[in-house]
């Protein structure tokens, strides 16, 4: 009986299953994506700087490095071009890249280059005159000797630059009577002049005038146009024993009666008088020829009697 019941117990298999792996995510395939995209880029750009001529890697570089200075310079680089071949335009014999409508070379832009250059000149230039102004608007009014002939000093500006003028008085000539000797007054002014101009950039313009009595050895030759000369030419020596350069001197002129301050009134003591003009860049180019035009600062008598010559002689002597 118990070899019988041996014999009816079932059989038991037992299977075992293993584990499988669990299902990966696909954040690999986007890294891939990321990775072949990236060296796409890389080869893209490698092909871009084998195909790119030494002209416009300079142009790609100069706009990385300061953008806005080849922008307002109007400088040409890839930008310039509408072909990534060598050459960059429609003519492909070109080697370093043709220019485009933002060339330095384009007309208009250079032209409007040279307006803001001329600009910023004229914007320094402004700012110089005010503070030169300013400054012997104090040195007058500090300096007892020159605060009493202040009457006799005139400034303003002018678009040819700060015109500072030493007109005559009735009682208080500045040369003596027909000649160009400089009163000791006159002396100071100048020389005070000349110190303050001293560390002035722009140049200067001196000038002479007379008022219109004409004088009285004009029969010899000798008119209101050499002594008007004579006397810008002591003026001038004057300021330059102050310390100031001979050579900032552009001009040194005589122009008689021919520029009068009160025309109304030409024998008017007023009309005697010295110019000192601080030019303007502008003024210095269209009065002297050129901004970089030099100038022996000293007046040719053959340039003063070749004006026109004064009425007959009337009088005889010349204030």
């Amino acid at each position: 009986m118990a070899g019988d019941a041996k014999k009816l117990q079932p059989i038991i298999i037992k299977k075992v299953k293993k584990g499988g792996h669990a299902v990966h995510g696909g954040a690999w395939k986007i890294a891939y994506a990321d990775f072949v995209t990236a060296m796409m880029a890389f080869f893209l750009l490698m092909w871009l700087l084998g195909s790119t001529s030494e002209g416009d890697k300079k142009g790609l570089s100069d706009f990385f490095n300061a953008p806005l200075k080849v922008a307002m310079q109007g400088g040409s680089g890839a930008g310039a071009s509408d072909s990534i071949l060598s050459g960059g335009g429609k003519d492909l014999t070109r080697s370093t890249g043709q220019a485009g409508r933002g060339s330095a070379d384009d007309p208009l832009k250079k032209t409007m280059n040279e307006e803001k250059a001329k600009a910023e000149v004229a914007k320094q230039d402004s700012r110089r005159i005010a503070a030169l102004k300013a400054k012997i608007d104090a040195l007058i009014t500090n300096n007892p000797k020159l605060n009493e002939y202040k009457s006799q000093i005139r400034m303003e500006t002018t678009p040819d630059g700060l015109q500072i003028q030493i007109v005559d008085d009735q009682n208080r000539p500045m040369f003596d009577s027909g000649s160009a000797l400089v009163k000791p007054y006159m002396r100071e002014i100048l020389r005070e002049i000349g110190n303050a101009l001293n560390g002035v950039e722009n140049r200067i313009s001196l000038a002479g005038h007379t008022d219109a009595t004409p004088y009285g050895n004009g029969e010899r030759g000798y008119s209101n146009w050499e002594l008007s000369a004579d006397r810008a030419n002591s003026s001038r020596r004057e300021l330059v024993a102050s310390g100031m350069p001979d050579e900032k001197l552009a001009r040194v002129v005589g122009l008689a009666a021919s520029s009068l301050l009160e025309p109304a009134t030409p024998a008017a003591p007023v009309n005697r008088r010295i110019t000192i003009t601080v030019m303007t860049r502008e003024a210095e180019a269209r009065l002297i020829g050129g901004a970089g035009a030099t100038i022996v600062p000293t007046v040719a008598p053959a340039l003063a009697e070749s004006r026109p010559s004064p009425a007959p002689l009337q009088t005889d002597t010349k204030p």
